[in-house]
């Protein structure tokens, strides 16, 4: 039986109080417990067939998971029909809801959170990207959301100016709800928009919030953001942050990007698709490696360190998974995992969650990669 040739660091309840009181500069030499990160670098196993979240009718993006008070799993995630093709989660995607009894599922669909509401909206034709944390006894829904007037034919993207209206015109938004299956509070105004300073690196467009309280009660959202160069497809893709003093906002951005390799990097896009979380004094974050500058592997999944928020520095063994992943019988997937969104007990890492295409992405579906620490 082939494993994945992917990595995981296993975030041990056992941290030395030395290792929570490096400062910035010394996050990277952090140690996980009282062994190297290279001996528990081999948690990640091969897929179970069941573990897979799939419609016939819809492809199936994202994917967000939280436990209900009532002790039920919830995954929050995008969809859009099937036959419009994969570039139309720009149009046609909603956020739905799916339910588990275990946190690997089989996930069944309960309903749509988010069904489209009017191009008058700023998120009225698309919502995507949903990130969801439970918070004082409260559930926080970030997303993303679209709008717009132009026709987009089916099947068509980049080469239709059209898609790119819908694409530039993504902003970020927090809907609130008691209960997963209760009503969605969302709101008439986002809570990140583009910079009016036309030089800023989020002058086009914001999207893909991911989303983490600190100890001290701090909001850390991280997001896509674009710049303008004077073209439609506009510039430099990257990732900002900003921070709040409640879930909902007032979130104040940091004036430099994050996740970058070096300064005045000049790829396209360096990073994409994260996951945030905390964990005693240290914030973390796996995010795809687009062009291998972290982990050295191309579309492979990185793990990214940092105690402020703002300075990020790859973690010492920061592979987390690799481009390519198997199927428990040893077959590989013909897509990469994207949209990677982590499962914890305990402070150990159980389950990754993420998005994979089919047969070259004419579908798509949610995966759950197992996590096994000490055959556990």
């Amino acid at each position: 039986m082939k494993l994945y040739q992917g990595t995981l660091l296993v975030l041990l309840s056992s941290f030395t109080a030395s290792a929570l009181a490096q400062s910035p500069k010394e996050t990277a030499t952090i140690r996980w417990g009282a062994a190297p990160q290279r001996e528990l670098s081999a948690m990640a196993q091969p897929i179970p067939l069941k573990n897979t979240f799939c419609d016939s009718l819809y492809n199936i993006w994202c994917g967000s998971v939280v436990k209900g008070n009532n002790g039920k799993f919830y995954m929050l995630y995008s969809r859009w029909p099937r036959d419009k093709g994969h570039e139309a989660w720009i149009t046609h995607s909603e956020i739905a809801l799916a339910r588990a009894e275990r946190p690997e599922g089989p996930y069944r669909h309960v309903k749509v959170i988010f069904p489209a509401r009017g191009n008058q909206f700023w998120d009225g034709v698309c919502t995507h990207n949903p990130a969801v944390i439970a918070y004082k006894n409260k559930f926080y829904l970030y997303y993303m959301g679209s709008t717009g007037k132009s026709y987009v034919k089916p099947h068509t993207a980049y080469e239709n100016p059209n898609w790119w209206e819908y694409r530039n015109n993504q902003r970020i938004g927090v809907a609130v709800a008691d209960d997963p299956e209760g009503e969605w509070t969302r709101f008439d105004q986002p809570i990140v928009d583009v910079s009016t300073d036309s030089t800023a690196h989020d002058a086009l467009m914001v999207s893909n919030p991911a989303i983490t309280v600190d100890d001290k009660g701090q909001f850390i959202l991280v997001y896509k953001q674009v710049e303008k160069n004077g073209t439609i497809r506009g510039g430099r893709v990257r990732f900002g942050v900003a921070f709040a003093k409640a879930p909902t906002g007032r979130f104040v951005k940091h004036p430099q990007p994050v996740f970058e390799a070096e300064k005045g990097s000049k790829e396209w896009m360096v990073a994409e698709d994260p996951f945030l979380w905390h964990q005693q004094g240290v914030n973390y974050a796996i995010v795809r490696d687009v062009v291998g500058k972290f982990t050295g592997e191309s579309g492979a999944l990185a793990l990214m360190v940092s105690t402020n928020g703002f300075d990020w520095k790859p973690a010492p063994y920061p592979k987390v998974l690799s481009k390519t992943v198997y199927w428990e019988n040893g077959k590989p997937l013909d897509d990469k995992l994207e949209r990677p969104c982590l499962y914890m007990e305990k402070g150990i890492p159980k389950l990754l969650f993420g998005a994979m295409g089919i047969d070259r992405r004419k579908h798509a579906m949610n995966v759950a990669v197992p996590l096994k620490y000490n055959g556990k």
